[in-house]
């Protein structure tokens, strides 16, 4: 079942200057997935738990859930109107009936002692006001519950991100980037030790991963920054867009080329939060 909520906004608890094109994210987003996979792991799941996921995106994680918990269900949430719509196409009620999709803010969470897990997948990163998503996720799990929580932290992508401000600040492009300002909330243990404990919850663990993100070839490393990079990439007209990317992945691949086996690698840095009601 798809549910709007009053509030709702056409990208994922992101800038509304630009619309996520759902289908193609899900089509690049195949490191993500793999890492989410990782991640359910760590949760130890039982069968019969309900789940909280925030930030279910395409619905493959969320589905992923659903299937380690037959005797439980799943919720996902997601700013999207398209992404909740890409959801819930892909994975209807009548396949995965423990599995539900709700259009809603990360930092508006209206559950009250719902759950046994929260969870959250390279979501958050698109958040800035984490303070309010840790309140609602405290709200919405039971007492006996726990959250684990992987997203973009400290130094995430330094390297991709630095060519992106090099080329966007180039007189060609630099029209299309006035007002611009980062929109990614990379945060680190720190942040999450003083905002843990002011939401009501004991944290077990927040640790920075490091993280190699591979791609097979130039080509698959174009469609990761056309839609994960979207408030840059979307702020260039379609025509050029293209040309924009190449420029980019001209400059970054000078400083990190291929390997042996034509496969390009980012550095990336999760930040990964486990924590329990206080």
């Amino acid at each position: 079942m798809v549910k709007y909520v009053k509030g709702q906004r056409r990208n994922s608890n992101a800038n509304p200057e630009y619309t996520w094109n759902a289908s193609d994210y899900a089509r690049n987003s195949s490191a993500q997935f793999g890492w989410a996979t990782e991640l359910i792991q760590k949760l130890e799941l039982k069968g019969h738990e309900r789940i909280l996921d925030v930030g279910s995106g395409s619905g493959r994680v969320t589905a992923a859930l659903a299937a380690e918990v037959p005797e439980g269900t799943v919720v996902g949430i997601d700013s999207s109107p398209d992404m909740v719509d890409l959801a819930a196409g892909a994975f209807p009620p009548a396949d995965h009936p423990n599995l539900d999709f709700r259009c809603l803010d990360a930092r508006e969470l209206s559950f009250a002692g719902e759950f046994d897990v929260a969870f959250s997948n390279a979501t958050l990163h698109w958040v800035r006001d984490h303070p309010a998503v840790l309140r609602g996720i405290r709200r919405s799990l039971r007492d006996d519950g726990r959250t684990l929580l992987q997203m973009g932290g400290t130094g995430n992508a330094a390297g991709i991100i630095a060519v992106m401000d090099r080329v966007r600040v180039a007189l060609r492009w630099r029209r299309y980037f006035q007002g611009f300002t980062f929109p990614y909330a990379f945060y680190g243990p720190d942040d999450y030790a003083a905002w843990l404990p002011d939401a009501n919850l004991k944290p077990l663990r927040i640790e920075l991963i490091p993280k190699d993100m591979v791609h097979q070839g130039r080509e698959e490393l174009a469609g990761w920054i056309r839609t994960t990079w979207l408030p840059y990439t979307g702020r260039v007209p379609d025509e050029r867009r293209e040309t924009f990317i190449d420029e980019v992945l001209e400059i970054y691949l000078a400083f990190v080329p291929l390997d042996e086996e034509g496969q390009t690698h980012v550095r990336m840095v999760r930040l990964e939060v486990e924590a329990v009601p206080d």
